[in-house]
């Protein structure tokens, strides 16, 4: 088995699979082999999450079975990547001795020598958080598919009182413009169909010579045949700049991601948002006046500290006044080194779970009636593959992000657009036939 043999497993957001995909490029370069079988491997590196308490305890967990592989595979490096090792690297490497290197988002580039590091018997440790650091030249390693992923940008200004983000992955930058438009012209020559352009608050991209509008036009127009969409947008920076850009090229997808967080004014404060659910709602307005049909998805979080019942319905209002077609929900979570820690975690875990049961219940509810009236209306679907129900059918996925189901067609390849007459919804699928 060679020494140079790398398995890695991803953990959370989309921002972290892209990452994997940056250290992937790095140790490709470095003439490192990667793996898919963790038994083939003697280099196991876990990209982590800290978000949430729960996407910690998963690696804690995981680390334990892998202090088991440890005991049987003398000479296995294991390592910890991402938000987790800048946030927990005392504990991680001498409390959960298993761990031999922890490196965070801005310090892959040593990857390989934290490695060398490792094997010579030491710990490799890197979590200095950098003001520069955007991997603007590193060619991130993906097989051939359809979707891929585009860091845009780095780290988070925002500074939400819940959020380690600032913490974890350090302040705002962003790649250059010409350095993404070159990377979609690999990916058009490689035939992918679409790309989601990433970032923690992507729409306050800037190369200090183009905003996030400029390079999603530039974007859009390397081939029009390709999709691209973008995450995660904050209301403070969703400009009519931006929103006319989205309504005047066909390829951008008419789906906005945009936290609401709460619908009460006072938790919004708290959570330092830095705008009003009035705020909120207008640029929800001028959005649907500006791009027809456009939809939209949201995070919310219940049970913040000192939330009353009467904040829980204002949370309950806006969805109803919005009707989001999508929703990430959750229960607060407090975060060691955040604001929100300082502040007491007063509400039970059973009033937390009963409010977002609410939210869930309305949100599934709102989720069907949407896609109920999508019935009878055709859709272009870019079709992704086989449903993960059955070979017989096809799934892909519209323009607004609802995916379609729809039977399989000989003359249907993978990566063809296909109009598609929707005849059947649930809440969370359109089914269809397809239109000849």
């Amino acid at each position: 088995m060679s020494k140079n043999k790398i398995y890695i497993e991803t953990y959370g957001c989309q921002m972290n699979f892209a990452d994997t995909e940056l250290v992937m490029g790095i140790l490709k370069n470095q003439n490192y082999e990667l793996t898919k079988e963790i038994d083939d491997a003697n280099v196991i590196l876990l990209n982590t999450c800290s978000i949430r308490d729960n996407a910690e305890q998963k690696i804690y967990a995981r680390l334990e079975h892998l202090r088991g592989i440890k005991r049987r595979r003398n000479g296995t490096v294991v390592g910890i990547l991402g938000c987790m090792a800048e946030r927990l690297r005392k504990n991680l490497i001498e409390e959960k001795k298993i761990v031999d290197l922890v490196v965070g988002p801005d310090e892959y580039r040593r990857i390989p020598e934290f490695i060398d590091t490792a094997f010579a018997g030491e710990k490799g440790i890197g979590v200095k958080l950098s003001r520069t650091e955007t991997y603007d030249d590193i060619i991130p390693y993906r097989e051939d598919g359809l979707n891929a992923w585009i860091s845009v940008m780095r780290g988070c200004d925002k500074f939400c009182t819940f959020c380690v983000v600032p913490f974890t992955r350090g302040r705002e930058r962003s790649r250059s413009l010409n350095s993404i438009v070159n990377e979609i012209k690999q990916l058009s020559e490689r035939g992918f169909r679409e790309v989601t352009l990433l970032g923690q608050n992507v729409n306050s991209y800037s190369d200090n010579e183009n905003d996030f509008a400029d390079l999603l036009a530039a974007a859009a127009v390397v081939d029009r045949s390709i999709r691209v969409r973008f995450t995660t947008s904050h209301p403070q920076d969703l400009s009519d700049k931006l929103l006319y850009t989205i309504a005047e090229h066909p390829n951008i997808c008419n789906y906005i991601h945009l936290p609401v967080q709460s619908g009460s004014n006072r938790i919004l404060d708290l959570m330092n948002r830095t705008y009003t659910i009035e705020h909120y709602l207008n640029l929800i307005e001028r959005a649907r006046t500006i791009i027809p049909g456009v939809s939209f998805s949201t995070d919310i979080i219940s049970g913040f500290p000192t939330e009353t019942e009467e904040d829980h319905l204002m949370t309950l209002d806006v969805m109803k006044k919005v009707r989001y077609d999508g929703a990430y929900m959750f229960k607060y979570s407090p975060r060691e080194g955040t604001k929100a820690f300082e502040m007491k975690d007063d509400i039970t875990e059973e009033v937390k779970a009963k409010r977002l049961n609410d939210i869930i219940y309305l949100q599934h509810q709102i989720s069907f009636e949407i896609n109920q009236s999508q019935i009878g209306t055709e859709e272009i679907i870019l079709a992704e593959g086989n449903s993960k129900k059955s070979d017989d059918f096809f799934a892909g996925r519209t323009d607004t992000n609802k995916i379609v189901v729809f039977p399989r067609d000989e003359r249907i390849n993978t990566g063809d657009y296909v109009k598609v007459k929707i005849n059947r919804a649930t809440s969370g699928t359109l089914f269809g036939e397809v239109r000849k």
